[in-house]
């Protein structure tokens, strides 16, 4: 079992930045796989990035490439979310998620752990 909490949404305006942390317990962090989602109002939850066991295979939405950045510290059971040159479209409720595959996070393998979100607002 894993419990994740998500922490540093905010209102920010076009342009600014943003990390989101995802803080999770257990001590099976390491052995899962970590994703960010996010869903719009009126929209459905989309895949944002997702990041390997390991760290080192890492995964985009090519809405977000170049301008987000997924991270993960297994010593403190805690994934990242720098989020840069934020667009108005960015704004959502932001989940983070685990699973067993980063590839497989972006679509083929439902995250099997969830969080319950945090708020990121854009203004133009």
């Amino acid at each position: 079992q894993v419990q994740m909490v998500e922490s540093g949404g905010g209102l920010v305006q076009a342009g600014g930045s943003l990390r989101l942390s995802c803080a999770a317990s257990g001590r099976t962090f390491s052995s899962y796989a970590m994703g960010w989602f996010r869903q719009a109002p009126g929209k459905e939850r989309e895949f944002v990035a997702s990041i390997s066991e390991s760290g080192v295979l890492k995964y985009y939405a090519d809405s977000v490439k170049g301008r987000f950045t997924i991270s993960r510290d297994n010593a403190k059971n805690t994934m990242y979310l720098q989020m840069n040159s934020l667009k108005p479209e960015d704004t959502a409720v932001y989940y983070c998620n685990a699973g067993p595959s980063a590839a497989g996070l972006r679509g083929t393998t439902p995250p099997k752990y969830w969080g319950q979100g945090t708020q990121v607002t854009v203004s133009s």
